[in-house]
Order: C-alpha cells, then sequence, then structure tokens
C-alpha cells in the first residue's frame, strides 16, 4: 500500500511519550504537519511511570539550560492543554552536616534566590510537623516544577491531536523509512522527516546505533502511597541520596564526602542506587522512590527487599512508622554512560531522539523545541 494524501506530512514521529510529544508540539508550532504513531493505544512507559517532578534547579550546564527551556513549556502547555503544573519548586532535605554542606554549596555557586538555605522550622511547615526528625537544615529548588505524569501526557496528546494539521494513529507499529516512504503496520505514510523517540527500545530499531552510544536499559522500583493524614505537599522531596544522583548537587567539593557517609550509614541505599524522594499528586496519594539497576534485557520481576528499604526510607523522612502501598511498578528508561540524551541521524531522513538518563519530564519539552528548530 502506498502512502495516500491523508498519509503524508511534514513531519512524522515514533512514539507518543514525553519525548515524541515533544518533538511533534515544536514541529506543530512552526506550522509544520505532523503525524504520531504509537504501537499503544496510549502512553503506557517510562513517561508515565515516573514523579512527574522537573527537575531543573539540580542540571548544570547543557541539561540546565535545556530544562528551562522545558519548565516555561510545561507551564504554557498546562494552560492550553489543562493539567496541573504547579510551580512549587523541590525541597532537598539535610539530616547530616554533610548533606547540609553540599546544600550550602550549591546556594552559594547559584544566582540569589535559585537555591535558598531554610531551617528545620520552616522545612516542616511543607512536609508536616512530625517529619524529619534528625532534620538539620533544607533548600527550597526554585525553578523546579512537577505535574501529573498519569494525567500531563495524555492531556498532551489529547489538546495536540485536537490541533490543525496533526493526526495520531495509535497501536500502530513502526517498521522502517526509506526515501521518505514511512511502513508501519497499518500501511505507508509519506513524510519529509521521520523522529524516532522510542527510549529504552532503541535497540529494537536501530540496534549499531544503540550499541554505539552505549544505551541499556534501567529499572527502578516505585510505588503510590497513601500520605499522612493531612499531608499537603506542594514541592516535590528530595534526599541525600537524590544529592548524589544530581549533577548539581554531586558536582560539589562536599558530596564525595556525602557518599562515604552514605556508604558508612546506609550501604542499602547505595546497594539498590536509591533516590530516595517523593511527590504528591493532585488527589493526595504520593509517588515514592526509587532503585535503579542498569542491564541490555531487565528482568520483570520486583525485588520486595528493595522496595521494603524504599519505603522504610521514606517513612522515615515522613516520621511516620510505615506507609500503606496501592500500587508497586517497574519503570524502565534508556540510559547511556556516554551522553544525558541522543539525537543522531539514523538514516537519511530518519533522526532518532531519546533521552538516555533519567531527566525526561525534566529536558523533553526543551530538547524537542532544539531538535526542531535544528532541523528546520
Amino acid at each position: 500500500m502506498r502512502a495516500s494524501p491523508d498519509r503524508s506530512c511534514d513531519v512524522l514521529v515514533v512514539g507518543a511519550g514525553v519525548v515524541g510529544l515533544a518533538h511533534a508540539l515544536a514541529a506543530h508550532e512552526r506550522g509544520l504537519t505532523v503525524t504520531v504513531i504509537d504501537r499503544d493505544e496510549r502512553a503506557v512507559g517510562a513517561s508515565v511511570r515516573n514523579f512527574g517532578h522537573a527537575c531543573v534547579t539540580a542540571q548544570t550546564g547543557e541539561l540546565l539550560e535545556l530544562a528551562l527551556r522545558a519548565r516555561e513549556r510545561w507551564l504554557r502547555y498546562a494552560e492550553r492543554a489543562g493539567f496541573v503544573a504547579i510551580e512549587s519548586g523541590a525541597l532537598a532535605v539535610a539530616r547530616t552536616a554533610r548533606e547540609r554542606d553540599v546544600l550550602e554549596e550549591l546556594a552559594a555557586a547559584r544566582e540569589p534566590g535559585q537555591v535558598r538555605m531554610i531551617g528545620a522550622e520552616e522545612a516542616r511547615r511543607h512536609l508536616g510537623p512530625s517529619a524529619v526528625p534528625d532534620l538539620t537544615a533544607a533548600a527550597l529548588l526554585r525553578d523546579d516544577v512537577r505535574v501529573d505524569p498519569r494525567e500531563a501526557v495524555a492531556a498532551l496528546a489529547a489538546w495536540l491531536a485536537e490541533q490543525p494539521g496533526v493526526r495520531f494513529h495509535w497501536r500502530t507499529g513502526f517498521l522502517g523509512a526509506e526515501d521518505g516512504v514511512v511502513r508501519t503496520t497499518r500501511g505507508e505514510h509519506r513524510a519529509q522527516r521521520t523522529i524516532v523517540c522510542v527510549g529504552a527500545d532503541l535497540d529494537h530499531l536501530f540496534p549499531e546505533l544503540a550499541d554505539a552510544w552505549r544505551v541499556e536499559r534501567c529499572a527502578l522500583q516505585m510505588a503510590l502511597v497513601d500520605a499522612p493524614d493531612g499531608l499537603a505537599l506542594g514541592p516535590a522531596v528530595l534526599t541525600g541520596t537524590s544529592m548524589l544522583r544530581y549533577p548539581a548537587f554531586a558536582q560539589t567539593p562536599a558530596a564525595a564526602g556525602l557518599r562515604e557517609e552514605v556508604a558508612a550509614l546506609h550501604p542499602e541505599l547505595l546497594e539498590i542506587v536509591a533516590n530516595v524522594m517523593f511527590t504528591q499528586r493532585p488527589d493526595g496519594t504520593l509517588i515514592v522512590g526509587d532503585s535503579h539497576r542498569h542491564a541490555r534485557t531487565v528482568d520483570a520481576f520486583l525485588d520486595e527487599r528493595t522496595s521494603s528499604v524504599l519505603l522504610e526510607a521514606v517513612a522515615g523522612v515522613l516520621g511516620v512508622p510505615r506507609l500503606r502501598v496501592r500500587q508497586r511498578w517497574q519503570g524502565v528508561y534508556a540510559s547511556s554512560p556516554v551522553r544525558p540524551f541522543l539525537v543522531e541521524e539514523a538514516a537519511p531522513g530518519v533522526t532518532v531522539a531519546v533521552v538516555t538518563s533519567g531527566v525526561g519530564m525534566t529536558i523533553a519539552l526543551g530538547l524537542g523545541e532544539r531538535t526542531i528548530a535544528a532541523l528546520a
């Protein structure tokens, strides 16, 4: 079957997760006709299995630039597409002197107000009076934004599908593209440019590219829990383990000492490569997590010990004996030690765009804008 006129477009995007939608949105903004295809009937991958946290402030360099671009676009499209985006920033809590040192060094390195040190009393106004019994200090990260991942990605897709010049084809798999003809499981399309945004499944379509960039899968364990009574949490909450993962924290001189301290006091957190943090959804439940393990092919099985370590750590921050779990899940995203994102020409007229780190929600909308601008 050859591509019919209603199956022709300027840009065809493969994948309707946040990275694919970011590129489709940017192409639409430039007046291009856009087709989006996805093998499922809605986004079900990493784009909805995360904290919904755009961790802007804790990025550096190029990632910070992209995150700031994405932040503005999250707020703009929340208004247009009708989903909640909260400009409440993030709260990084310090329970030891070394954690406090990391926060103070970051605050000193940033422009005034971007990272603001606060005392334990002010921090507990966010977390509740019983939270973090051993809290020594905290920092408010001004530029972070929160969305509900289960709502935001679906709302973006629904809004975009209603715009002139945009078509969505769900339950449609990508089979390849050559000479402007895109082959799918539901026939052919013609596109001047194809942009493939399939995340961790890059190796299924372009294995040589995945091998060259050393792309593998990162699996993480997360849970949805009931919030302690009366908790109305504005900011996302980060802890000392977050300071070991996000670059703005990890690049401070104090971070090396913090890693030694965590290894001595909480080796179980380093064993599961934990980022103990949580966010609150509009219905009041908390998204908590997470752990990290890397492999080209990841097992489907959740480890109960890992879940227990994470839940106990979050309960300790909140100052409660235990948390009531509603759901558990495994998220899987693309990971590469080479670069945190990959934008490469995979074939003539075919661009691959994949976020190869855990900052998809943070930078995707900025990355899509930049990629489309470069191609235009």
